[in-house]
Protein backbone atom coordinates (compact mmCIF):
# COMPACT_ATOMS: atom_id res chain seq x y z
CA UNK A 1 0.00 0.00 0.00
CA UNK A 2 1.17 3.50 -0.82
CA UNK A 3 1.40 5.91 1.63
CA UNK A 4 -0.44 9.63 1.07
CA UNK A 5 1.81 12.00 0.38
CA UNK A 6 2.16 14.26 3.25
CA UNK A 7 1.65 18.44 3.45
CA UNK A 8 5.81 18.41 2.63
CA UNK A 9 5.84 16.29 0.13
CA UNK A 10 2.88 18.86 -1.93
CA UNK A 11 4.64 21.79 -1.07
CA UNK A 12 7.47 20.18 -2.56
CA UNK A 13 5.98 18.97 -5.61
CA UNK A 14 4.07 22.31 -5.59
CA UNK A 15 4.35 23.87 -9.31
CA UNK A 16 3.08 27.84 -9.37
CA UNK A 17 1.18 28.29 -6.22
CA UNK A 18 0.69 27.50 -2.17
CA UNK A 19 -2.14 29.07 -0.83
CA UNK A 20 -2.75 29.15 3.18
CA UNK A 21 -5.74 30.77 4.37
CA UNK A 22 -6.33 30.46 8.50
CA UNK A 23 -8.96 31.37 10.33
CA UNK A 24 -8.42 29.48 14.30
CA UNK A 25 -7.30 32.22 17.17
CA UNK A 26 -4.88 29.95 18.43
CA UNK A 27 -3.11 26.61 17.36
CA UNK A 28 -1.40 24.38 19.22
CA UNK A 29 -0.60 25.98 22.70
CA UNK A 30 1.20 22.79 23.26
CA UNK A 31 4.23 23.85 21.09
CA UNK A 32 7.72 25.02 23.21
CA UNK A 33 7.73 27.84 21.07
CA UNK A 34 4.62 29.46 22.30
CA UNK A 35 4.88 28.39 25.99
CA UNK A 36 8.83 29.66 26.28
CA UNK A 37 7.07 33.08 24.23
CA UNK A 38 4.58 33.21 26.75
CA UNK A 39 7.17 33.06 29.68
CA UNK A 40 8.59 36.51 28.39
CA UNK A 41 11.19 34.81 26.12
CA UNK A 42 11.84 36.85 22.64
CA UNK A 43 14.23 36.53 19.86
CA UNK A 44 15.39 32.97 20.25
CA UNK A 45 18.11 33.00 17.46
CA UNK A 46 16.78 29.89 16.90
CA UNK A 47 13.96 31.16 15.34
CA UNK A 48 15.64 32.21 12.51
CA UNK A 49 17.08 29.00 12.39
CA UNK A 50 15.86 27.02 9.14
CA UNK A 51 18.39 23.58 10.58
CA UNK A 52 16.13 24.07 13.66
CA UNK A 53 13.02 25.45 12.07
CA UNK A 54 13.00 22.77 9.35
CA UNK A 55 9.49 24.69 7.93
CA UNK A 56 11.39 27.99 7.33
CA UNK A 57 13.85 25.53 5.13
CA UNK A 58 10.61 24.31 3.31
CA UNK A 59 9.38 27.23 2.29
CA UNK A 60 12.79 28.59 1.13
CA UNK A 61 13.39 26.25 -0.93
CA UNK A 62 9.42 26.10 -2.05
CA UNK A 63 9.77 30.16 -3.12
CA UNK A 64 12.95 29.74 -4.52
CA UNK A 65 11.67 27.32 -7.09
CA UNK A 66 9.45 30.25 -8.56
CA UNK A 67 6.80 28.86 -6.62
CA UNK A 68 4.10 31.76 -4.82
CA UNK A 69 3.31 31.35 -1.71
CA UNK A 70 0.63 33.46 0.40
CA UNK A 71 -0.66 32.67 3.67
CA UNK A 72 -3.66 34.73 4.88
CA UNK A 73 -4.89 34.93 8.53
CA UNK A 74 -7.99 35.62 9.51
CA UNK A 75 -8.02 36.98 13.64
CA UNK A 76 -10.30 38.13 15.82
CA UNK A 77 -9.57 42.04 17.41
CA UNK A 78 -8.41 42.50 20.20
CA UNK A 79 -6.16 39.45 19.04
CA UNK A 80 -5.27 36.12 21.24
CA UNK A 81 -2.17 35.49 23.22
CA UNK A 82 -1.68 33.03 20.47
CA UNK A 83 -2.07 35.12 17.46
CA UNK A 84 0.40 37.95 18.87
CA UNK A 85 3.04 35.03 18.96
CA UNK A 86 2.13 33.91 15.44
CA UNK A 87 2.45 38.02 14.77
CA UNK A 88 5.62 37.96 16.44
CA UNK A 89 7.52 35.13 14.86
CA UNK A 90 6.19 35.67 11.33
CA UNK A 91 9.26 37.55 10.05
CA UNK A 92 11.48 34.82 9.32
CA UNK A 93 8.50 33.20 7.44
CA UNK A 94 8.34 36.31 5.39
CA UNK A 95 12.49 36.02 4.78
CA UNK A 96 11.86 32.81 3.83
CA UNK A 97 9.73 33.68 0.89
CA UNK A 98 6.31 33.39 2.10
CA UNK A 99 3.75 36.36 1.95
CA UNK A 100 1.54 36.83 4.71
CA UNK A 101 -1.46 38.83 5.28
CA UNK A 102 -3.42 39.69 8.45
CA UNK A 103 -7.27 40.29 8.02
CA UNK A 104 -9.28 41.21 10.97
CA UNK A 105 -12.20 38.91 11.25
CA UNK A 106 -14.98 41.87 11.70
CA UNK A 107 -13.67 42.76 7.77
CA UNK A 108 -14.30 39.09 6.81
CA UNK A 109 -18.22 38.79 7.76
CA UNK A 110 -19.76 39.13 4.56
CA UNK A 111 -17.22 36.99 2.93
CA UNK A 112 -18.10 32.71 1.94
CA UNK A 113 -15.44 31.51 3.36
CA UNK A 114 -15.20 26.95 3.69
CA UNK A 115 -15.40 25.79 7.29
CA UNK A 116 -11.70 24.69 7.92
CA UNK A 117 -8.14 26.09 7.44
CA UNK A 118 -7.09 25.05 4.12
CA UNK A 119 -3.34 24.46 1.35
CA UNK A 120 -4.32 25.33 -2.30
CA UNK A 121 -2.02 23.66 -4.12
CA UNK A 122 -1.51 25.19 -7.69
CA UNK A 123 -5.10 25.56 -7.86
CA UNK A 124 -5.99 22.24 -8.30
CA UNK A 125 -5.76 20.22 -4.60
CA UNK A 126 -7.10 21.23 -1.34
CA UNK A 127 -5.76 19.64 1.87
CA UNK A 128 -8.31 21.27 4.18
CA UNK A 129 -6.56 21.17 8.07
CA UNK A 130 -8.65 19.68 11.07
CA UNK A 131 -8.11 21.09 14.63
CA UNK A 132 -9.39 19.68 17.51
CA UNK A 133 -11.44 22.69 19.98
CA UNK A 134 -8.63 23.17 21.70
CA UNK A 135 -6.28 24.28 18.74
CA UNK A 136 -4.34 20.83 18.56
CA UNK A 137 -4.59 18.65 15.13
CA UNK A 138 -7.30 16.44 15.45
CA UNK A 139 -6.75 12.80 14.70
CA UNK A 140 -7.83 12.88 11.05
CA UNK A 141 -5.69 16.34 10.80
CA UNK A 142 -5.87 16.41 6.63
CA UNK A 143 -8.89 15.57 4.39
CA UNK A 144 -7.91 16.41 0.54
CA UNK A 145 -9.64 16.98 -2.50
CA UNK A 146 -9.93 17.87 -6.06
CA UNK A 147 -13.86 18.34 -6.21
CA UNK A 148 -13.61 21.44 -8.38
CA UNK A 149 -16.53 23.18 -6.64
CA UNK A 150 -14.16 22.69 -3.98
CA UNK A 151 -11.57 23.79 -5.36
CA UNK A 152 -13.21 27.02 -6.48
CA UNK A 153 -14.91 27.65 -3.37
CA UNK A 154 -11.09 27.93 -1.89
CA UNK A 155 -9.54 29.54 -4.70
CA UNK A 156 -12.40 32.52 -4.05
CA UNK A 157 -12.26 32.53 -0.51
CA UNK A 158 -8.76 33.19 -0.36
CA UNK A 159 -8.52 36.06 -3.09
CA UNK A 160 -11.60 37.51 -1.64
CA UNK A 161 -9.33 37.69 1.83
CA UNK A 162 -6.16 38.51 0.30
CA UNK A 163 -7.68 41.74 -1.15
CA UNK A 164 -8.76 42.88 2.01
CA UNK A 165 -5.67 41.57 4.32
CA UNK A 166 -3.26 43.82 5.56
CA UNK A 167 0.20 43.00 4.32
CA UNK A 168 2.32 41.63 7.90
CA UNK A 169 4.69 44.71 7.23
CA UNK A 170 2.35 46.97 8.18
CA UNK A 171 -0.09 44.83 10.74
CA UNK A 172 -0.08 45.81 13.97
CA UNK A 173 -1.74 43.65 16.41
CA UNK A 174 -4.45 45.18 18.87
Amino acid sequence: MVAEPTLEDRLRACRHSALHLEMRDGYMRSDARFIAWQAGQRDDPADNDPTLRPWLALMSETAGRGVEVRRARIVSEPVSDYIRFEHHVTAPNVAAGEQVRWLPRRRASDLALPGNDFWLIDDQLVVFLHFAGDGELAPDDEEVTTDPAVVKLCVDAFDAVWKRAVPHAEYRPS
